[in-house]
């Protein structure tokens, strides 16, 4: 693995480490690319809420600027990039885009972690019940439409709490529309390494019959993880024996 585009930082509230630390560690590991993707700010108009797990928005020019002077610094030995994991909510998006061009980040990915949006509390690798998988594919889908996205994180965050029909009907219609969209789908490292429910078979067995392109992200929440390699060993192990479409050069 020679390019990873999805790494957090210490300023999300929920990982650990500076990002002198993850280039450092980076480097070590061999990696070509390092992509910071912490969890952007979002803009909720008219409301005082502020998310628990992501920066806080007068924190967003340091990131950016730190980012960008250790990509300088470091320029001869890895390839830095400046971008986000964001939701796509749909009546807060365009503000939110708005918000993001004041550091005109490299990439953003989607990483879809609630129903709808947060304000409402319906998280998304907890769903449940009857239409929910429909709506959520049809959201995520409808935030990669805007052609704002790199790829898809944790594509199967949403579960497998559903009947086995729906699971492939909707899944299907997932990998079909990102196909479409040419949209990459992500093999999440940090799935493997906490064994969570992601990343599933089932769900990537759909995305091999779709012939979808797949994309292996680390996930790191420490710096330490950049280097840890037993993840990348399981998820190429799944890629082999699904036939999966993996892209292993650099996608920006």
């Amino acid at each position: 693995m020679l390019h990873n585009y999805h790494t957090h930082t210490e300023r999300c509230n929920h990982a650990l480490g500076k990002e002198r630390e993850y280039v450092e560690c980076a480097v070590q590991r061999g990696l070509k690319t390092l992509g910071f993707s912490d969890h952007a700010p979002y803009i909720f108009p008219n409301t005082d809420y502020r998310s628990y797990y992501r920066m806080r928005e007068d924190e967003i020019h340091e990131y950016a600027e730190t980012v960008r002077a250790l990509a300088k610094e470091y320029a001869r030995d890895i390839r830095i990039l400046c971008g986000f994991e964001l939701e796509y909510y749909p009546e807060f998006h365009a503000q939110e885009m708005e918000f993001l061009r004041c550091v005109s980040p490299d990439y953003l990915i989607l990483g879809q972690h609630y129903l709808n949006n947060e304000l409402d509390h319906v998280v998304s690798r907890t769903l449940s019940g009857a239409g929910r998988l429909n709506a959520y594919v049809s959201q995520v889908l409808e935030g990669l439409k805007t052609g704002d996205f790199l790829y898809l994180a944790h594509p199967d965050l949403a579960g497998f709490r559903f009947p086995e029909t729906e699971i492939q009907q909707q899944y299907t219609r997932l990998c079909e529309g990102a196909k479409a969209l040419n949209v990459p789908l992500e093999i999440n490292l940090l799935g493997i390494r906490e064994d969570k429910h992601y990343p599933n078979k089932k769900f990537f067995e759909i995305a091999a019959k779709t012939g979808n392109e797949v994309i292996l992200g680390i996930d790191a929440h420490d710096p330490s993880e950049l280097c840890e390699k037993a993840s990348e060993k399981a998820a190429l192990e799944m890629v082999k024996s699904l036939n999966l479409n993996l892209i292993e050069r650099a996608i920006l």
